[in-house]
């Protein structure tokens, strides 16, 4: 990399620290400088970098041990969070974006009866066949009762979906089959014994787990629960959360001016931790004011708290100050990933945790996915999400010591890494179908780097369910 390259696209360029020696990384506005972390870059002095690598706890065991400490929290009877850890029965109607406490497990066969695939005429031994209307010129049709027994020889209507009467050889299709003149019905294509027949227990059996404790219930479990003789599905309550956007600089209408910046974490928050699974009890704006975050920190009710800003080591940063003044216990006290290390998780003394997120947008959305989301996962119930990784199509840059979370969107030829991916830039993840997770180095072309998908993109969970 020449001295040119390196002076290019500051905010980005900072990132891209793979060709620098770990000393030549000073960036007096970084996150956990002096300043607030909204605007500033991701750098430390040379001496800071170096400490920094020192007590930044590992991105994938900082992700881990949010999950631990959430299943312990959800274990623990007597704590406050351990809420999550309660089973509720809620009606089919109310349990979209919960996940099921237990496993499901089928109240009786499906079909319950041997069923007809299609409409034509159920048929019993060799053709032609007698046509009889036991149930009326319409035939026998769904939702009625059990039919006599079809006498060998004679052949009936049947409807989609009814129930085949006993000693059906066989249904012909409407189009597979004729009459003629004398009231006989004749096959125009061989007849299988047992074709277009759904018989009793096709798809399970009364007693059979059709879905895992910590499936998330989309509407196709709806319709599965539903037809399995379902009108309640046990499920893990929704996690409270709690958002503290802190910051006087912070503007909540119009254009930025006279050094107020928009905040942007506010609007956004919210609705990304209800992909989550998360219960958003509330999102209040705290000025720099300690005292305000201690009562807020302390008087609220949220199995999670998340505070955005003030991670940092600022005169205005008093996060830190505030864990230690109520007696929080520091899990994580920065993540060595880029952009968003000066992250923090905190077990309140109430067994309650909170997240401190970078004032950074898109700092922010990687404490969000890194400690937040495993967190919530946990005490949602919600079964651990599998890693899945994709070949890049273009080589990144990356940190010489930290992980990297870059934006990125999947094309036919890999994965296609997106510009504006500075800490304190949202375009970049705006259009991202997910976060390519980037090793300490960088990786090349066709190098498979593993991927977090996008709530509203992820396909194991079949999109966004608020």
């Amino acid at each position: 990399m020449t001295a040119q390259d390196r002076e290019v696209d500051g905010v980005e360029d900072a990132l891209a620290l793979v060709a620098r020696a770990p000393a030549a990384t000073h960036d007096p506005g970084g996150e956990r400088g002096a300043g607030r972390g909204h605007d500033a870059g991701e750098g430390h002095g040379a001496g800071a970098a170096e400490k920094d690598r020192h007590w930044a706890e590992p991105w994938a065991a900082a992700r881990a041990l949010a999950a631990r400490s959430a299943a312990s929290a959800r274990s623990t009877a007597s704590a406050p969070s351990a809420a999550a850890a309660r089973t509720h029965r809620v009606p089919l109607g109310k349990a979209l974006g919960q996940a099921l406490a237990e496993p499901l497990a089928a109240l009786t066969d499906l079909p319950s009866f041997d069923t007809s695939a299609m409409d034509g005429w159920a048929v019993s031994g060799p053709g032609p066949w007698s046509v009889r209307h036991p149930q009326g010129a319409s035939g026998i049709l769904a939702g009625y009762g059990a039919a006599d027994p079809l006498p060998d020889g004679v052949a009936v209507r049947i409807a989609t979906g009814a129930r085949v009467p006993p000693d059906t050889t066989a249904v012909i299709r409407s189009e597979h089959a004729r009459t003629d003149g004398v009231g006989h019905l004749h096959a125009e294509r061989e007849v299988i014994p047992g074709q277009d027949i759904r018989p009793r227990g096709q798809e399970c059996r009364a007693g059979d787990r059709l879905l895992p404790a910590g499936s998330l219930v989309t509407p196709a479990v709806l319709g599965l629960a539903a037809a399995a003789g379902y009108d309640e599905l046990p499920t893990v309550p929704r996690p409270r959360v709690e958002v503290l956007v802190l910051g006087d600089e912070l503007l909540v209408g119009g254009v930025p001016h006279d050094g107020l910046i928009r905040d942007a974490l506010g609007p956004m928050l919210a609705p990304w931790l209800r992909t989550l699974g998360a219960e958003v009890i509330a999102t209040r704006r705290i000025g720099d004011d300690a005292d305000a975050l201690c009562r807020a920190i302390t008087k609220s009710r949220a199995d999670l708290v998340i505070t955005t800003g003030g991670t940092a080591a600022g005169p205005v940063d008093h996060v830190h100050p505030v864990l230690q003044k109520v007696g929080a216990e520091l899990l994580v006290d920065g993540v060595a990933v880029r952009p968003g290390h000066p992250m923090l998780l905190a077990r309140l003394a109430s067994g309650r945790h909170l997240v401190g997120l970078p004032g950074n947008p898109l700092a922010a959305v990687s404490g969000l996915l890194t400690l937040a989301e495993p967190l919530l996962r946990t005490l949602a119930g919600r079964a651990p999400q599998i890693p899945y990784h994709a070949p890049l199509r273009d080589a990144v840059h990356g940190h010489p010591h930290d992980t990297r979370l870059v934006p990125v969107v999947h094309r036919d030829e890999g994965l296609v890494p997106l510009h504006f991916n500075g800490p304190a830039m949202l375009r970049g993840i705006a259009t991202a179908d997910g976060l390519a997770v980037v090793p300490p180095g960088g990786a090349r072309s066709g190098e498979e780097l593993e991927v977090l998908d996008l709530p509203w993109t992820a396909s194991d969970e079949g999109g966004c369910f608020t």
